[in-house]
C-alpha cells in the first residue's frame, strides 16, 4: 500500500517516538518519586507538579497505543526476540494472525483499563458546604480546589457523630473529644499559606481552635517535649511540644469560611504554620504528648525532614 521506503521511515518514526515518550514518562515517574526528589528539586523551577504527574500518567497511555501501533505495522515483532517462538508459532498456519491478534487484544485491553482508571481518578471539583470567601481584608485567597491530591491512602469519611479525638501520652489522663466538644473551643482566624515540597502553594483563611486549648484541663508531665498527631489512615508526623504551645499552633475545621471537606482532612487538619505540607496532616484522631523528640513519622522515616520548616531543606541531613 505504502512505499517501502516510506514504510521504513515510518517504522524510525515510530521507535523514536517510543523511545521519547517512555523517557519522559519514566524522568517525570522518578522526579516525583519521594525518595528520588531531592536530587531533582531545580526541576521545580520549570515544570508544576500538576505538570509532571500528567506527563507520567498519559505517557503510559500513550506509550501502549504507540506499541499497537507499532505490532500492527511490524508483525514480525517478536521474530528478533524469541526465534524458536517465530518458528513454532508464526510459521505456522494461521499461527501468526492468532498470536498478533492476542497480543493486539491484550494491549488494546490494557489502554482501555488505564483510560478508564485516568478518567476516574481526574481531579473534580469538590462539593463544598457553603460558598468559599475569595478575599480576606484585601488578601486574595486560593480555591480549596488548587490543592493536589497527594495522601497515602486517598481522600478519608470520617462521621463527625461518631468522631472522637483521643489526647494520651505523658498527660495526667487520658482523655477524649467529640467534634461538638472541639467546636465549643475558642474560635481562631489566620491567613496562612500551605506550600508542598511537589513545587506548589495555596493561601487560604483558616478557622479552628489552638491546639494548645485541647491541653487546658490536663496536667502534662515535665518530661513531655514531643507532640506526635496520629490520622485515620495511618498517617502521623511530630513537633516539639515548644513549637505547638509558642506559636499558637491551630487544628482547622474550616478554610475560607466553609467546611472542611473529606478531600482535604475533614473533621480536622493541622494548621503547620513554617513548615513543608507533610507537616500539614489531615483526619487527625489522635495526639500524644511524648518524650522522644526523635520520632518520625511517615514521611520522617522515609527521608523527608523531622522539622520541616520552610527555610530549610525538605530533607534530613
Amino acid at each position: 500500500m505504502f512505499k517501502p521506503e516510506i514504510q521504513k521511515n515510518f517504522r524510525r518514526l515510530l521507535n523514536v517516538l517510543m523511545l521519547a515518550v517512555f523517557f519522559v514518562s519514566l524522568a517525570s515517574g522518578l522526579v516525583k518519586f519521594p525518595e528520588f526528589q531531592r536530587y531533582f528539586l531545580f526541576v521545580y523551577n520549570y515544570v508544576s507538579a500538576s505538570q509532571l504527574s500528567f506527563w507520567h500518567d498519559y505517557g503510559g497511555l500513550a506509550l501502549i497505543i504507540l506499541i499497537i501501533i507499532h505490532l500492527t505495522v511490524n508483525r514480525q515483532w517478536f521474530a528478533g526476540v524469541c526465534r524458536d517462538c517465530n518458528r513454532k508459532f508464526f510459521h505456522r498456519p494461521g499461527g501468526q494472525v492468532a498470536i498478533f491478534n492476542i497480543i493486539i487484544f491484550l494491549l488494546l485491553a490494557a489502554a482501555v483499563i488505564a483510560a478508564f482508571i485516568f478518567m476516574v481518578n481526574r481531579p473534580r471539583p469538590i462539593v463544598l458546604s457553603g460558598v468559599e470567601i475569595k478575599n480576606y481584608q484585601g488578601e486574595k485567597l486560593g480555591s480549596i480546589n488548587d490543592f493536589r491530591e497527594n495522601s497515602i491512602k486517598g481522600a478519608q469519611y470520617i462521621d463527625k457523630n461518631k468522631y472522637r479525638l483521643q489526647i494520651t501520652g505523658l498527660v495526667s489522663s487520658s482523655t477524649s473529644y467529640s467534634y461538638d466538644d472541639i467546636l465549643k473551643l475558642p474560635d481562631y482566624q489566620k491567613v496562612v499559606t500551605l506550600s508542598c515540597v511537589e513545587g506548589w502553594s495555596v493561601k487560604i483563611l483558616w478557622d479552628g481552635i489552638l491546639v494548645k486549648d485541647l491541653f487546658k484541663n490536663l496536667s502534662i508531665d515535665p518530661s513531655a517535649n514531643t507532640v506526635i498527631f496520629y490520622a485515620v489512615d495511618g498517617y502521623s508526623t511530630s513537633f516539639p511540644l515548644d513549637y505547638i504551645l509558642n506559636n499558637n499552633i491551630m487544628m482547622a475545621d474550616k478554610m475560607n469560611g466553609v467546611v472542611l471537606p473529606p478531600e482535604r482532612g475533614f473533621p480536622f487538619e493541622l494548621v503547620a504554620e513554617q513548615k513543608w505540607g507533610y507537616k500539614w496532616i489531615k483526619w487527625i484522631t489522635k495526639i500524644e504528648l511524648s518524650n522522644d523528640p526523635n520520632y518520625k513519622g511517615y514521611w520522617e522515616s522515609r527521608g523527608y525532614s523531622n522539622g520541616g520548616n520552610l527555610n530549610q531543606s525538605q530533607f534530613a541531613q
